[in-house]
């Protein structure tokens, strides 16, 4: 692990910003939250970022229940300044859900693999199953006892990244369960984890199940109307838990463009590798092995012409040519 002291040296004098990427998800925003906490500790203030919305009700019932403040992009901009510091959590510079923020770039915490490579002057970017088990460790190796809520906030994060230590898991993440458990309020934890789904939700579970499409176990499902990066997700691990599929794509039309969520279980299909290069050419992609994300911005979605459903197979297919046949 990177000398954490150095960013906590590296912060000091200047204005902080701790950037989430866009559309924050539990594991953001607790990460987020409990890196905010740990640099109080050495005096250092900080606000939280993010650009999009909190529009799934696990993310913004954290808010409450943690009384965590973020502040959007749209209501910060006006006070942003270019020699503010700002630190990716959970995100990297240029990923293609990370909006550019007013401001210097000068550290970045993450779990994903990189894809466009960045220098930060620190930098702590390593594969786990969630960005709250590198938070976590900070304060194991560093002797600092986290609070309550800072706890329980990560080890929701961490729970909700690797689906309840299904996916993705590494032994850090098992190891940083332990060590927050000890930490956390059992009860607030189960508390968040109940009632997380809202009744418009069930449309997108129809839509989901209307339109999937297999391709031998590849499966496809659109849903032609807008839903937040944390259901899509969710629809995503839906359709992956069929047993014909083992590599899962599911997008969304939204305002800002098509949304992907992409999810593997075939050791050599790599997410990540997968949407980003079958969306280069188009918009913009990424990931780890078994889960990744992408989006198509509105400008370019004329390029998909007057059948976008067939031009997106098109696209993820020629990617996979050779590997798949199609399902009769």
């Amino acid at each position: 692990m990177s000398d954490f002291m150095r960013l906590v040296e590296l912060c000091r004098g200047h204005r902080i910003y701790i950037q989430t990427h866009n559309f924050p998800d539990p594991d953001a925003i607790a990460s987020a939250f409990g890196l905010q906490k740990l640099l109080e500790l050495y005096e250092i203030k900080s606000e939280l970022c993010y650009d999009g919305r909190i529009d799934k009700l696990s993310a913004s019932k954290m808010l409450d229940v943690f009384q965590i403040q973020m502040h959007s992009y749209d209501n910060l901009r006006p006070k942003l300044r270019e020699d503010d510091y700002i630190i990716c959590v959970d995100s990297q510079k240029h990923s293609g859900n990370v909006t550019d923020f007013v401001g210097d770039e000068v550290a970045c915490i993450d779990h994903h693999p990189t894809f466009v490579e960045m220098e930060y002057q620190y930098q702590d970017i390593r594969i786990t199953g969630a960005c709250a088990t590198l938070i976590a460790e900070y304060y194991e190796l560093l002797g600092q006892k986290p609070e309550k809520d800072v706890a329980t906030a990560l080890l929701y994060g961490l729970k909700m990244d690797t689906l309840q230590f299904t996916r993705g898991v590494t032994e850090l993440d098992i190891r940083m369960f332990g060590f927050l458990f000890s930490h956390s309020d059992q009860d607030k934890l189960s508390d968040i984890e109940r009632n997380n789904m809202e009744f418009n939700d069930l449309k997108a579970y129809g839509a989901a199940i209307e339109n999937i499409e297999l391709y031998d176990n590849i499966g496809f499902s659109c849903i032609p109307f807008s839903c937040p990066d944390a259901l899509i997700a969710i629809l995503s691990d839906f359709i992956l838990a069929l047993v014909e599929v083992e590599v899962a794509i599911v997008y969304s039309y939204r305002e800002d463009g098509v949304k992907f969520s992409v999810r593997s279980e075939d050791d050599g299909i790599h997410a990540g590798n997968l949407v980003h290069d079958a969306l280069e050419e188009i918009g913009s992609g990424g990931g780890h092995a078994f889960m990744a994300g992408g989006l198509i911005r509105r400008e370019q979605m004329e390029m998909l012409g007057r059948y976008p459903e067939d031009a997106i197979r098109d696209l993820f297919l020629k990617i996979l040519d050779g590997k798949l046949a199609l399902k009769e």
